[in-house]
């Protein structure tokens, strides 16, 4: 993983950890539930700050050296149309796709990507979120689309 940083493995071990032992315990729906617990105040907490700014556009492209210090490579692409507020979020390079083998899972969207999708609806319920294609399935970038109303 380029530019990897140590907090961001051991956080992603841990989800996919807890996802393993819960979904032992509880089955795959109230797991996913279960690492839904505390995520909205997190999600809103940890992007605040980029989705404070005027548009979607300016708080994404903020938001990219953030993700470079994870290991992704991310583009950001203005949608902003017809009221809309909206980005395409492109992340050219998936880190989660090698950790998922370790846990024995095919791919890492349900335990990441969906359910950060899922928080961020919950923390800021006036934008939409939807992941578009995935790097797991075989598309060649995971791309996300985010929209809220303009101001």
């Amino acid at each position: 993983m380029e530019n990897g940083n140590k907090e961001f493995l051991a956080a992603t071990h841990q989800k996919f950890f807890e996802f393993n032992e819960l979904n032992r315990q509880l089955g795959p729906e109230q797991a996913w539930e279960k690492m839904l617990e505390g995520l909205p105040e997190k999600q809103k907490k940890r992007m605040a700050p980029f989705l404070g700014e005027p548009t979607l556009f300016e708080g994404f492209t903020r938001a990219i050296p953030f993700f470079k210090s994870a290991g992704m490579e991310m583009e950001v692409v203005d949608l902003s149309n017809r009221g809309s507020d909206a980005v395409l979020e492109i992340q050219k390079y998936c880190p989660y796709l090698e950790i998922c083998k370790e846990y024995n899972l095919e791919t890492p969207c349900h335990v990441i990507c969906d359910i950060e999708v899922e928080g961020t609806r919950r923390a800021f319920p006036e934008m939409k979120g939807k992941i578009l294609c995935r790097q797991a399935f075989g598309s060649c970038v995971c791309l996300f689309k985010y929209e809220r109303p303009a101001k």
